[in-house]
Parts: C-alpha cells; structure tokens; sequence
C-alpha cells in the first residue's frame, strides 16, 4: 500500500488494490472479532488497573481512586518491614490495621538471591523503556539500577527462598534464579543496547535452561517462556544475525509454549495445556487465572511477532497463523470477562455478575475511612472471614482464581483457590486489554474508511 501505483486504463482506477487490501484487512478483524457477545475492553483495561490502586501501601496520593483504602505501612522500611506468610496468614486484618510482624529480611552477598535482584532487574529495566520519553530522569534512574541489581544477583549467586527462609512455604523459587538472570540479562540489553548482555544470554543459553527448558506455563516464578518469546523477536533484526543458531534455540523452546496452548504439540497430555469444557485454558485447580492472563498476554506477543515477521508458526500438529493466536488470546479474555458456562465475569467490578466474595482482607472488611475502629486479628476472622453477605468494599479490577476443571465456581470467601485475587493475575491482562482495544479502535476505523470508497 505504500508502493506508488502507475495508472493502467484498462484495468480500471487504481483504488482497486488498495480497496482489496482494505477488504482482506476487515475480513481478518472480523473473524477475530465476531462473536456473539462483545465485550468493552477499553472499561475492562480501566478497571483493571485500579486493582493496582487498591493494593497500595503507604502514603496514598491525592488522586487515589479506589477511595475505601486509606494509609498504611507506615513505618514499614523503618524499624520495621515486609511481613512473611507465617503471620499474614494468622490474621484476617484490614491493611490500615496491621498488627502482624513486618521484620524486613534483605539479600546480600552472604545471603544472596539471584532470582529476586534478576526480576526486580528485568522489571526496572523494561520500566525504563517505558518512561524513556515522558521521565528521562526517572528512566535513567531505573536503569542504573537495573544494572546494579544485575551485577549484583550474577555476582553472588543463590535461590532467594534458601536466603530468607519464611519465604519457602509460600513463594518457593521451583525454577532457580537461572531463569531470571536470563529474564533480567534480555530486558537490560532491550533498554540499554549494550553486547554485554546479549552475549550473556547466548553465552548462557543452555547452562541455564534458556535453550533446554521445554514448558507450557510462565508464572511469576518461572520466566522461561517469557524469556523464550523475547529471544525469538530478536531474530527480526538482522544485527543479531550472528546469533541465529542460538536464538532458533530459543525459538524452538518458545514456539513449543504457544502449541502447547493451540493444543498442537503431539505426544503426551503433558506436551498440551487442558481445556475445561467451556474452552478455558487449563492447567492446575489453585488460582488457574493466573495461567489463562499470562499466557493471552504471551499468545498476543507472538502474534505480533508472527504478523510483522510475515511468518506462520509451525506446530507438530499443523502451521497456523498471527490471527489464531490472538484468537486463542481473545477467547481467554472474554470467558474472563463473562462469555463462560457460569456467565459470569471473573473480573471483580466489570458486568453485571461477578465475584462478590473475593478473597482479600481489605476487601471483605469495612472500609477504615467509614469506620475507623481497631479491628484485630482474630476479630477480622471472626466477624468479617465467615460472613456469608458480599464484601463490603468491591476490589474493581481484580481477576480471582476462576472455575475448577469442570467450569464450575462456588463464590465463597474461604474458597480461596477460587476466589483469591492476585496481582500477577491481573498484571498481564492489562496489555492483552490494551492490545483488543486497539484492534477494535482499527476495526472501526477501516470500516468507516471502507465506507468512504
């Protein structure tokens, strides 16, 4: 469409190529997008993000939109800190109320935790990609930092869990730091263009599963799948051409993640992620959403990458194309948002029906700044846990575990498999939401300048 056509009298205008085109485009959005329920990404994207606002500690700031949250953790980072499981876990306590030990733990060199200074590495550098343009001083700043805490987790090497103990029960790392120094090594060399770090995840590709990992889930703890993808889109420039053995690798590994969702990998059930009979992407009872919104989220990534590479995937099982991916993609996202067996929304404020009961202590009690009385540990369990009436205060934004195998879902606060609502679940939704509604913004706009010809 960018080329310069020469008029050809006896083929007609010239406009015909280009409405062809035109055309071919809208027939891919509407095969991607017709469906018997259609869903408002942009209002989902907007609530979904004050689900962040709702989990925030400290000083609130003056435009606070999730207005039944008030201060808390105030002194956290002082004389005290971060709290562990353990403690948490005996209280049923509002944030503003806590009372539970908040004793900060650190890593360092004699106690050191690769995986926790390689994520908040990975994490500061893409944030600084981010804020590149808007906050060159506040990129700066994540970057230098990110880079530190590179050096640092690569220098003195160990699991995070065996550093600080209390952490095992409850977030133990079962993939080992390998896969974030990997994680934080990619994300650096994105923000910063430095060889060095692109050298290292070559360097390191297999020693530390970058290239031998073949898995079908990306977690907060396990990055490969996530390092994988961000690997293979290196292959799009040619710079990196030096590279292509290593990177096909990677390649190999990432593509093997998407078919296991396609349900295209042959051999064993474990080569392919379940499907409940509703179509949702299924892989363990406990908190299963968090495997549905990070792998929409990857599943649209690789689209893109399929799209602009002008390239099909090749799974065992078949080739397929950008557009079922995002299919794929599309499809977890509106069960999420109520096109489900339940018809209901498993994220909390978005429809007409959705959770009521959720999981979460701030949620479940009453609000501090209507009523600002001590409420204990026990107390909280007592008289808010076990009520059977809806929360008081509506965690908007907030994707629970979602239904068991069967699409089946019991809205009870001490279901918390099902009903607890995390921040790693909600997380990825926010691009996949971004993502949708960009494509309907377009399909819109094409149909309209369709219309004009």
């Amino acid at each position: 469409m960018g080329m310069e056509v020469k008029k050809m009298p006896h083929f007609g205008a010239p406009k015909t190529p280009k409405i062809a085109q035109q055309f071919s485009l809208l027939l891919s959005f509407f095969a991607i997008f017709s469906s018997a329920q259609a869903f408002d990404y942009a209002e989902a994207l907007s609530k979904s993000l004050l689900y962040f606002e709702a989990q925030r500690s400290g000083h609130l700031p003056y435009n606070q939109r999730v207005t039944w949250r008030d201060h808390s953790g105030l002194t956290d980072g002082l004389e005290q800190g971060v709290g562990d499981g353990g403690t948490d876990h005996y209280c049923w306590q509002r944030a503003e109320d806590m009372t539970t030990s908040r004793q900060a733990y650190k890593i360092d060199e004699a106690n050191p935790g690769s995986d926790l200074a390689g994520e908040t590495a990975a994490a500061m550098a893409a944030a600084s990609i981010v804020f590149r343009k808007t906050n060159p001083h506040y990129s700066h700043l994540l970057l230098h930092h990110a880079q530190q805490l590179f050096e640092f987790g690569d220098k003195y090497r160990g699991k995070y869990d065996e550093s600080v103990g209390v952490a095992k029960k409850y977030y133990e790392s079962a993939s080992g730091y390998k896969d974030e120094l990997l994680w934080a090594a990619l994300w650096v060399y994105k923000a910063t263009g430095d060889l060095y770090y692109l050298e290292y995840i070559i360097r390191y590709a297999r020693s530390f599963g970058g290239i031998t990992w073949a898995i079908s889930e990306f977690t907060w703890d396990i990055k490969y799948a996530g390092l994988q993808i961000l690997a293979a889109k290196l292959l799009i420039d040619e710079k990196h051409g030096k590279h292509k053995d290593t990177l096909d690798q990677y390649r190999s590994k990432a593509e093997h993640y998407v078919c296991s969702n396609l349900n295209k990998n042959t051999g064993d059930d474990n080569n392919n992620v379940g499907r409940t009979p509703g179509g949702l992407l299924y892989i363990r009872h406990w908190n299963n959403m968090q495997h549905v919104s990070s792998a929409a989220f990857l599943l649209t990534v690789y689209s893109d990458f399929l799209r602009v590479s002008n390239q099909k995937l090749g799974c065992p099982r078949g080739k397929v194309g950008p557009e079922e991916l995002l299919g794929l993609a599309k499809a977890q996202v509106d069960y999420i948002l109520g096109s489900n067996p339940m018809n209901l929304s498993y994220l909390v404020g978005y429809g007409q029906k959705y959770p009521i009961r959720v999981h979460h202590r701030g949620a479940s009690i009453i609000s501090y700044r209507e009523n600002k009385g001590f409420i204990g540990c026990t107390q909280g369990y007592d008289n808010w846990y076990s009520r059977e009436e809806p929360n008081p205060n509506v965690l908007v934004g907030a994707l629970v575990g979602g239904p068991d195998f069967g699409d089946k879902f019991k809205d009870e606060r001490g279901n918390y498999a099902q009903t607890e609502a995390c921040t790693y679940n909600t997380a990825p939704l926010v691009g996949v939401f971004a993502k949708l509604n960009q494509l309907n913004d377009r399909q819109n706009h094409n149909l309209l300048s369709f219309a004009s010809y």
